[in-house]
């Protein structure tokens, strides 16, 4: 694919719970990026996404792809989502139940190629379920059944409407990981929808996010949520999300439990059987912050 930078100028009236709300997106999501649309519910990312994809008609407004026009409301442009060559993974999965992994996987491709597919599976952890049907799998599986299907049609565009939302805290930072596998395969461009800031700070590159049908800050994690949300708190619980390598010491960067952010410095002797996604507890003794492993 060629280098290709989605431009996005839109705007939707929405109807929700609380009245009327205009969604107006102005941005910009280069190839390549994993990027976040994060928000509280309602704030309109999921008709962002969909709007992206094909499945949801703007009011008004332009979306372009390099030289490509998807939508364009002055001239009547609106490109189907097959047109489109986005892959897209619903926060249901939406697999078809009455066909198996390996069908599910394959029905993705635009043209049938079983080594594709059974290349998917393998990568995915899949092989012991090819022929297993969807009710008979757990979260996590199906969860990798629509990344794999999605991925099987080679998209240029991999869009995932909070993937991880149903599942059980305890998958997330292994589901996290295939979500980074997904997008390293193909290098597809990513937008993730979510309001989880364990899944921001383990996944994005770029976060947009939007509050009430407004984009409110475009940049990376850490220059949106860390300015003024440090905390200087150290009797707390919470996940790492990511783990820097300093001269003499290690940042830890944690989410707790109330989505606040702090930072903590750790040392060898601290940092031996810590990971990414791992819980930890932070408290003090003597002033000092004390890290110690959460067991689950």
């Amino acid at each position: 694919m060629e280098n290709r930078v989605i431009e996005i100028n839109v705007q939707k009236k929405l109807v929700s719970a609380h009245g009327t709300m205009l969604l107006h997106i102005k941005a910009s999501i280069c190839q390549g990026e994993l990027a976040v649309l994060f928000g509280e519910s309602g704030a309109g990312k999921t008709t962002l996404l969909r709007m992206i994809a094909g499945l949801t008609s703007p009011d008004s407004g332009v979306i372009k792809v390099g030289d490509s026009i998807w939508f364009h409301s002055d001239v009547n442009i609106n490109k189907t989502p097959q047109q489109r060559n986005i892959g897209f993974v619903f926060q249901d999965y939406a697999l078809f139940p009455n066909m198996s992994v390996y069908e599910n996987i394959i029905f993705g491709q635009k043209q049938k190629n079983k080594a594709h597919a059974l290349d998917l599976i393998n990568k995915f952890g899949l092989a012991e379920f090819t022929h297993r049907m969807p009710e008979k799998l757990s979260g996590g599986q199906k969860q990798r059944v629509a990344l794999a299907r999605a991925l099987a049609r080679k998209p240029d565009f991999l869009l995932l409407d909070e993937p991880l939302s149903a599942l059980d805290s305890n998958f997330r930072t292994s589901l996290q990981n295939e979500i980074l596998k997904a997008h390293s395969i193909t290098n597809a461009t990513t937008l993730l929808v979510s309001h989880d800031l364990t899944e921001v700070f383990r996944l994005a590159q770029k976060v947009i996010k939007i509050e009430n049908g407004k984009i409110t800050a475009i940049g990376k994690p850490d220059d949106i949520f860390l300015n003024n949300q440090i905390s200087g708190k150290v009797q707390i619980t919470g996940n790492i999300v990511k783990i820097q390598k300093q001269d003499t010491f290690y940042l830890l960067t944690v989410v707790t439990g109330m989505n606040q952010i702090v930072k903590v410095t750790a040392y060898d002797n601290e940092i031996h059987d810590l990971a990414e996604g791992d819980k930890i507890m932070v408290f003090s003794k003597a002033f000092n912050p004390l890290i110690m492993k959460v067991q689950n």
